[in-house]
């Protein structure tokens, strides 16, 4: 590592994550335009570097790309970017996000299978832990696995993916957890 390297590691509990999402999300309260700018870029962990610009992992997004993708005008992506440098919180957090790879779309390519499990109550504690059993009981390897924010999506849900096929006993386990409203394989 050199010495320009900086690491940020979010603990959070689930009342101080209400709380701050609910706050990024309130000083944009009075312009909606912005407020979908701030809602795209957290969507898809996208940051925001010390001159104003998105980055996905460190490479500029132009403005208007990001307008063109929400159906905006590329100056409110700009004076969002902006407000979000000028408000501590907002630019501790989008400085330091990061894109994931989202193996689920190429699965089939690599021969991974992909199990997308949309709870009852995504606020309930235990849902990744008890599918992960159910997975690991049957002696299987999971290569991703993630979870969309309850906060942040309409329909949140656990995405699972494994190398091979998933055994009809551990689909049907996972489908019986009190937890699990329905699987989608």
């Amino acid at each position: 590592m050199n010495g320009n390297t900086q690491w940020c590691i979010f603990i959070l509990t689930r009342e101080y994550s209400i709380i701050m999402w609910s706050e990024i999300i309130r000083e944009f309260s009075d312009s909606p335009s912005q407020a979908k700018v701030v809602t795209f870029l957290l969507e898809n962990g996208f940051s925001v570097n010390e001159r104003g610009r998105i980055n996905c992992n460190g490479l500029e997004i132009p403005s208007t790309q990001v307008a063109k993708a929400i159906h905006t005008d590329r100056r409110v992506v700009d004076a969002t970017a902006q407000r979000i440098l000028s408000l501590p919180l907002h630019r501790t957090v989008f400085s330091h996000m990061r894109v994931t790879p989202d193996l689920s779309r190429v699965a089939d390519h690599l021969g991974l299978s992909v199990m997308t499990i949309y709870p009852r109550d995504a606020t309930e504690k235990g849902i990744v832990s008890e599918a992960v059993r159910v997975i690991s009981e049957a002696g299987l390897s999971i290569r991703q696995i993630y979870v969309t924010d309850p906060l942040l999506s309409e329909d949140p849900k656990l995405v699972i993916i494994i190398e091979g096929d998933f055994p009809p006993r551990v689909i049907e386990g996972v489908r019986h957890l009190p937890q699990v409203r329905k699987i989608v394989l």
